[in-house]
């Protein structure tokens, strides 16, 4: 399974969130998953994609041409494609991959993790989609989006579709059992 991961460009304050991101990348490797994400040697991205390659794992990034003139590219991992802007960045990664996690990381993140939900409630995509909830880091956005339920400015169900786990290890067999 091609499995897209968000995540922060930045490691974040606290070890936990560098710690969860090379035990879903050993995770993934192991079980045979191909990681797909936005291309980045930086923060959680470069750890993530470290851990999966470390792990004997394969590794697929996608990167906007003015992101890999920053240096900020991964030349490591099995295949490296370069597109010409962000929106194409996350349409390439949708089209590649079979489920969506979105791990801790800023306003990148949580971009890619709405435009996600929104092509899912949309049937737009089909695919699994996931939080890693990493030491509570989306509790309040959950929260959120629980208001928004009971505002009757989302459905229940389309909040329901979203897969919340606090382990990467539960996370990956929540998104197995769902992709079956």
């Amino acid at each position: 399974m091609n499995i897209c991961v968000f995540c922060g460009s930045s490691l974040g304050h606290s070890p936990i969130y560098e710690a969860a991101a090379k035990e879903l990348g050993a995770l993934m490797a192991a079980q045979g998953h191909t990681l797909v994400y936005g291309g980045g040697n930086v923060g959680l991205m470069g750890v993530i994609a470290d851990s999966v390659l470390q792990n004997g794992g394969e590794v697929i990034g996608v990167i906007p041409d003015f992101l890999l003139q920053r240096e900020v590219g991964h030349r490591g991992v099995s295949k490296l494609e370069v597109v010409g802007s962000m929106h194409e960045r996350k349409k390439r990664m949708a089209d590649l991959s079979d489920a969506f996690i979105a791990m801790p990381g800023g306003w990148g993140t949580l971009d890619e993790l709405a435009e996600i939900l929104t092509w899912r409630q949309l049937d737009l995509i089909t695919q699994p989609i996931a939080l890693l909830n990493t030491a509570d880091f989306f509790k309040t956005l959950v929260d959120q989006m629980h208001k928004m339920v009971d505002a009757g400015f989302l459905r229940a169900s389309n909040l329901d579709f979203l897969l919340i786990e606090h382990s990467p290890e539960k996370l990956l067999s929540s998104i197995q059992r769902e992709n079956q």
